[in-house]
């Protein structure tokens, strides 16, 4: 053979056996950088649950969103399914449990009942914990609800204010001044709120007590007459003024007051002053 043809062949042989050299010397410094960034990435885990220091991701803003939304919806879930099923429910209990060798309870209860019998028409009895429940301010925000305050109210007297809509649950009045999520208490400091609702409710065992820690009073003559003749100035008596025959009346976008029939709350205020 023609000894340039050999040279070329050994001169192509070397250069292919120096890129591999090269190439092989290439990936074992990726390879030993790997290993070096993952064993300080490994330092850096330990240092950091050495420390206390959480290494968990934190969640996006989506996921925020979304967690949200979910306690909206089951937070005014829980405010339907109590006024719909709560006295209902401790009714039939009550009931069944006098078959049972608990029976004991519905007679304490019973007697409970008999000797708190005129709590709700004497200003009710409320509790500010329950009044400040974190679940109101995500049911406050699955709607919205705000509270605007227009003109100031004086505490050195008593208030007769009427409210409308009723609407079937009345969330709104609800909100505003059966809890503290709206800061009506803030905006009208000195005052004292009751809601007026139907006195059959608190015909209801164990839901009677939990509507009154709300700050609800019975409708009638004899409750509202109670409130507004306390010697503590400062107390204001909501009422629904359409009542039930505007309960129904729930259409978006329509407003209708229902007032023919229902002027006792003017009555009243004339009353006492």
């Amino acid at each position: 053979p023609d000894p340039r043809t050999v040279t070329q062949v050994a001169g192509s042989a070397h250069v292919d056996m120096v890129h591999e050299a090269i190439s092989g010397g290439r990936k074992g410094l990726v390879t030993e950088t790997r290993k070096a960034s993952s064993i300080q990435s490994g330092t850096l885990l330990a240092e950091g649950e050495h420390l206390g220091v959480s290494t968990a991701l934190l969640p996006s803003p989506t996921m925020k969103i979304l967690q949200k939304q979910q306690l909206e919806v089951l937070s005014t879930y829980k405010y339907v399914s109590c006024f719909l099923f709560m006295g209902p429910f401790f009714s039939l209990l009550g009931v069944f449990l006098l078959f049972t060798s608990l029976w004991w309870l519905s007679v304490l209860y019973t007697v409970w009942l008999f000797l708190d019998w005129d709590t709700p028409c004497q200003g009710g009895r409320r509790s500010q914990w329950i009044r400040n429940w974190v679940l109101w301010k995500h049911m406050r925000d699955y709607f919205p609800i705000k509270l605007i305050k227009t003109a100031e109210l004086p505490s050195n007297r008593n208030y007769v204010l009427a409210t409308h809509p009723h609407g079937i649950l009345s969330v709104g009045v609800f909100c505003n001044f059966c809890t503290e999520v709206t800061g009506s208490s803030q905006q009208f400091p000195g005052l004292r709120f009751s809601l007026a609702i139907l006195n059959s409710l608190f015909y209801l065992p164990v839901y009677r007590d939990y509507v009154m820690s709300y700050g609800t009073c019975s409708v009638n003559h004899q409750s509202l007459d109670f409130i507004l003749s306390q010697p503590q100035l400062g107390q204001a008596v909501l009422i629904l003024v359409g009542g039930a025959h505007e309960a129904l009346h729930a259409v978006p976008g329509e407003h209708c007051l229902t007032l023919r029939n229902c002027k006792g709350f003017v009555r009243l205020a004339l009353r006492h002053g």
